[in-house]
C-alpha cells in the first residue's frame, strides 16, 4: 500500500518593506489627527500630504518587487482610511467646521463615511467589460485626491492668513468662511459618485519622453518651492473640475469599443 503524500501547509506571512511604508503612511495620518486636535493644524495638512505620498509608493514598490498580497490589499485600505478619511475630516472640523455646529460635525461624518464607503467599493470592483478603458479611470474621486483636497486648501488658508471660524476677523468674505463646509460636503459626494477621473496608470514613467515634458515638471517644481500652498491648491481644483472632460472622454471611449465588438460579431456571423 503506498503512502499518501502530504503537502506541508504553506506559512502565512507578510512582505515587510511594502508593510512598513504602509504603516508610515498611518503614522502621519495619525499624527495629522493629533496635530488637529492640538490646534496646529498647518502640520496636520502637511502630515495627510506626507502620507499620501508613501500611499503612492507602498504599491508601486509591491508590484515592482513582486510581493503584492490580500494581506497587503486589506492593510493598504485600512491605512488609507484612518490617513485619507478619519484624519482629514477631524482637522476640517477642528479648523474650520465647528461654528456650523451640527452642520459642521456632519459634514466631516459623511466625508469619513463616504471614504470608507468608496474604499470598501473599490476592493470589491470587478473588471470592467473593458479593462484597458476602465483602467485608465476611477469611478468615484479617489480618497487620498478628496484629502489631498482637504490638506491643500487648509495650507492655502493658513498662508495667507485666513481664519474661517473667526466670523468676526476683517477682510474675510462669507465665501471663505462657507467654502470648506461645501467642500467637505460636494468631495464626499464625489467619492460615492458614478464620475470618472482620471488615474494616470496608463503614463508610464520608464519610457522616453519629449525634451519639453523634463522642462514642464522643472516648472512645477520651481512655481511649488515658491508657493507650495496656492499651487497644491490650484492643483487640487483643476483635478476636480477635469472630471467634467474626463468622464465624457470616458464614456466616448467605451462607446467606442462597444462598437467595435459588435462590428466583429456581426463580421463573424456574416
Amino acid at each position: 500500500m503506498s503512502e499518501i503524500k502530504t503537502t506541508p501547509p504553506q506559512k502565512k506571512g507578510a512582505f515587510i518593506f511594502p508593510c512598513l511604508l504602509t504603516t508610515g503612511g498611518m503614522f502621519f495620518g495619525f499624527y495629522a489627527i493629533m496635530a488637529a486636535l492640538t490646534g496646529d493644524y498647518y502640520y496636520g495638512a502637511l502630515a495627510i500630504l506626507v502620507a499620501g505620498v508613501f500611499d503612492g509608493l507602498d504599491g508601486r514598490v509591491a508590484r515592482a518587487m513582486n510581493a503584492t498580497s490580500a494581506f497587503g490589499k486589506e492593510y493598504d485600505s485600512l491605512a488609507d482610511f484612518m490617513s485619507f478619511g478619519i484624519a482629514p475630516a477631524v482637522l476640517i472640523h477642528q479648523w474650520a467646521l465647528t461654528p456650523f455646529s451640527r452642520v459642521g460635525w456632519a459634514g466631516a461624518f459623511l466625508f469619513a463615511v463616504c471614504g470608507a464607503l468608496r474604499l470598501a467599493r473599490f476592493n470589491v470592483q470587478k473588471s470592467a467589460p473593458d479593462e484597458e478603458v476602465a483602467k485608465r479611470y476611477f469611478q468615484g474621486l479617489p480618497i487620498p485626491a478628496a484629502a489631498g483636497v482637504l490638506a491643500a486648501t487648509v495650507l492655502f488658508y493658513v498662508e495667507l492668513g485666513i481664519a474661517p471660524q473667526d466670523r468676526a476677523a476683517a477682510g474675510i468674505s462669507d465665501f471663505w468662511r462657507w467654502l470648506p463646509l461645501f467642500l467637505v460636503y460636494a468631495l464626499g459626494i464625489l467619492m460615492v459618485s458614478g464620475i470618472r477621473f482620471r488615474s494616470f496608470k496608463e503614463f508610464n514613467w520608464h519610457r522616453k519622453r519629449p525634451f519639453l515634458a523634463l522642462v514642464a515638471v522643472v516648472v512645477f517644481i520651481t512655481v511649488l518651492t515658491i508657493h507650495m500652498a496656492a499651487t497644491l491648491f490650484v492643483v487640487g481644483w483643476a483635478y476636480l473640475l477635469s472630471s467634467y472632460s474626463s468622464h465624457r472622454e470616458y464614456r466616448r471611449l467605451l462607446a467606442q469599443g462597444q462598437e467595435e465588438e459588435e462590428d466583429e460579431v456581426q463580421e463573424f456571423t456574416e
